[in-house]
């Protein structure tokens, strides 16, 4: 069999154990979904009016403040499902199956393909679920067009596959799953703090750049941009160029370490 069919014959294997593995052992998934699921309650319900009143600059508006924070909780839904794919690879790294797939007749990158493809999945799964929550408590994108809609969803699949690539490099340096989940705590901080919850330019002067010059604060005003159907200014290129940085700095450092690892 030639290489790319033996590729694609081999990553669908690989995608479907994935799915089923995350299918039997849901509990890493669920849990990693209860905090920005948490999160979102927290501040529309005890916080809201108050943020509301804030960024707006006058009286409370709760409505307001949900149709700001929903698109920064779904690219953080983004990070925090990726850590479980930090921690998958590095069961399979230190469990010995990587080992056993080395002495088997398949193609030596569908093991991590499949790590990619699963994962983005279940971020799209994540987001979903996060979605519905949010419009279940009153957020509304009535403002976007079609276009619009389906350039979000673009955002999110790339968004979801780059910081997938840098879970799995991730996964492939840790020792253990607890290290692996320690490692990947950063797709969950970088959220924080960013312009998720405030905007940037209320925040104080020594911590903008924090909030700027990071992957998480434009991809975030470009999502919101286009659900909210309002200018994103050049956020949109921004975040492209996150996206194939980090996919492209994750790739490269996934496969390396996966073919130098002697396990």
């Amino acid at each position: 069999m030639s290489t790319l069919p033996l590729a694609v014959r081999d990553s669908h294997t690989m995608l479907r154990r994935n799915l089923l593995h995350a299918r039997r052992y849901p509990s890493l998934t669920l849990n990693l979904l209860l905090t920005p699921i948490m999160l979102l309650l927290l501040f529309v319900y005890i916080f809201g009016d108050v943020m509301s009143a804030g960024i707006g600059g006058g009286g409370a508006d709760r409505a307001q403040y949900i149709a700001y924070i929903v698109p920064g909780l779904l690219l953080m839904t983004i990070g925090s499902t990726t850590i479980g794919t930090a921690v998958s690879v590095s069961n399979d790294m230190t469990e010995g199956i990587i080992a056993r797939f080395r002495t088997m007749a398949i193609h030596r990158g569908s093991v991590l393909i499949g790590h990619v493809l699963g994962s983005v999945l279940q971020c799209i799964a994540s987001v979903v679920l996060v979605g519905a929550v949010g419009v279940a408590i009153g957020f509304r994108s009535t403002d976007a067009t079609v276009l619009e809609w389906f350039a979000a969803f673009g955002l999110l699949v790339l968004f979801a596959t780059a910081f997938t690539w840098i879970a799995v490099g991730m996964g492939l340096i840790s020792p253990n799953a607890e290290a692996a989940s320690n490692n990947a705590l950063p797709m969950i901080l970088l959220p924080l703090l960013s312009s998720a919850f405030i905007p940037v330019d209320t925040m104080p002067g020594w911590f903008r750049p924090i909030a700027e010059y990071q992957p998480f604060t434009p991809a975030i005003e470009t999502l919101r941009g286009l659900l909210l159907g309002t200018e994103i200014g050049n956020n949109g290129w921004l975040t492209l160029a996150w996206c194939l940085a980090l996919t492209t700095l994750g790739y490269r450092w996934s496969t390396a370490r996966f073919n130098d690892d002697p396990k």
